[in-house]
């Protein structure tokens, strides 16, 4: 079966980007295990290796099926796992998807990673997938995350309320941000900045 994203190894100065495997169970659990940001997120508390295990054989299910294509992002200078991201919501009649489900350990919240992280996979979206839009969504209470969002250059769209359920019954509130093909050129060059500081 073809894909309109296939999936693809992305390689920057900070980071790599490769795709998600069962093989990286246990590295995505030494940073990610108790971490406060999965109360945020739809797959509920991760604090075992059999809780990651799990939660990495559904996003392998949800490639298969052709709407998320997940990376672990690899530290170049550690050449240590940093966290997890994806495409997600890919539409390929619209030539839009999502960048999301996306967490890093203590020891790279904070660094160049995400930054070019995010760059990679926005300058792969639109430059090689032809992508018109790439949207992003957090927790209305993650206030961390938002702010970095906007660093990024992305536009507030709105909030989806009671947008999701989450495992502990929770009615989480969405905060939809976007970039589309005609900004592209503005946020990459101020990401290009941002990580030449």
């Amino acid at each position: 079966m073809t894909y309109w994203v296939p999936p693809v190894t992305l390689t920057g100065k900070y980071v790599r980007l490769e795709p998600m495997t069962e093989a990286h169970v246990s590295g995505l659990t030494e940073i990610g295990s108790g971490q406060k940001f999965w109360d945020f997120m739809v797959y509920g508390k991760m604090e075992t290796v059999e809780d990651m295990r799990r939660w990495v054989l559904d996003i392998l299910s949800r490639a298969k099926k052709g709407t998320d294509v997940p990376f672990v992002a690899i530290h170049l200078e550690s050449s240590r796992i940093a966290g997890a991201t994806r495409y997600m919501n890919i539409m390929p009649n619209d030539r839009g998807l999502e960048i999301g489900g996306t967490w890093y350990g203590p020891d790279f919240q904070r660094t160049p990673v995400n930054t070019e992280c995010k760059y990679l996979l926005m300058r792969h979206a639109f430059e090689t997938l032809g992508c018109i839009r790439v949207q992003l969504k957090t927790d209305l209470r993650n206030e961390r995350s938002q702010k970095a969002i906007e660093r990024l250059g992305a536009v507030k769209e709105g909030v989806l309320r009671n947008h999701m359920i989450l495992p502990d019954g929770y009615r989480r509130h969405s905060v939809f941000y976007s970039i589309i093909d005609t900004e592209w050129p503005v946020v990459k060059q101020r990401l290009e900045e941002m990580m030449n500081r």
